[in-house]
């Protein structure tokens, strides 16, 4: 656990600005873990619950559907599109190849989705 003491004027700055936080939420570690937990916010130079908290709604606020990685799943359709196309030996006009772009661009935000929930899926069945 933390054992670093915090100075009073520090805690109120903390306070200034910010609406108040009158919920907590509790987790249990096993040594290795925390201590792991405690090095890396060391390394950030916070304490370990600023930076767990910090961690936990970045990634409660983050979106599914990601802007890069989006753009990443797009990517390997396209990919995959126009590398067929060429190991089967056909190939590909200027019109197939802009019908394949147009294509990525309306399917490629349900890809990425369904794609992040095969992850999901499993991340579950390991556990």
């Amino acid at each position: 656990m933390e054992t670093g003491e915090v100075e009073f004027e520090g805690r109120l700055k903390q306070r200034i600005g910010r609406a108040s936080r009158t919920l907590s939420v509790a987790i249990r570690f096993s040594a290795d873990e925390c201590a792991a937990l405690e090095k890396t916010s060391n390394e950030q130079k916070t304490t370990l619950r600023e930076w767990a908290r910090g961690v936990l709604l970045r990634e409660a606020r983050s979106s599914r559907s990601d802007a890069l990685f989006t753009e990443i799943v797009a990517t390997r359709m396209l990919l995959n599109f126009v590398l067929k196309s060429l190991a089967c030996g056909e190939p590909m006009t200027p019109e197939q190849f802009s019908a394949v772009l147009a294509n990525v661009r309306t399917t490629k935000h349900e890809a990425a989705t369904d794609v992040m929930e095969q992850y999901a899926t499993a991340e579950q069945k390991e556990r």
